[in-house]
């Protein structure tokens, strides 16, 4: 069992930057995929960034790429999200995901286990 738990949501003005991490416990991450998701009202959940085991591959879904940088340590057992020139439309609530395989995922079923998520809200 893995447990996830996010960090460093917040409400901030358009333009500005938010960085979440995600902590976890019960393993180790150093072999798996990790990702952030997020969920806005009324919405799905929608993908947003994946890395791989060593770190070296990152994906990203296309409104967020050039904005949002994810990371991770192994050593501490961490997954960050730097989000920089936030938008309104980035409001959301954004999950930390750990993955069933040692490679990047963009797929929501390609995640086991779930962070309780943290609120993001982008003001205009």
């Amino acid at each position: 069992q893995v447990q996830l738990a996010e960090s460093g949501g917040g409400l901030v003005q358009a333009g500005g930057s938010l960085r979440l991490s995600c902590a976890a416990s019960g393993r180790t991450l150093s072999t798996i995929a990790m990702g952030w998701f997020r969920q806005a009202p009324g919405k799905e959940r929608e993908f947003v960034a994946a890395i791989s085991w060593s770190g070296i591959t990152k994906k990203y879904a296309d409104s967020v790429k050039d904005r949002f940088t994810i990371s991770r340590d192994n050593a501490k057992n961490t997954v960050s999200l730097q989000m920089n020139s936030l938008k309104p439309e980035d409001t959301a609530v954004y999950y930390c995901a750990a993955a069933r395989t040692s490679v990047t995922v963009t797929t929501y079923s390609g995640y086991d286990y779930w962070g309780q998520g943290t609120q993001v809200t982008v003001s205009s």
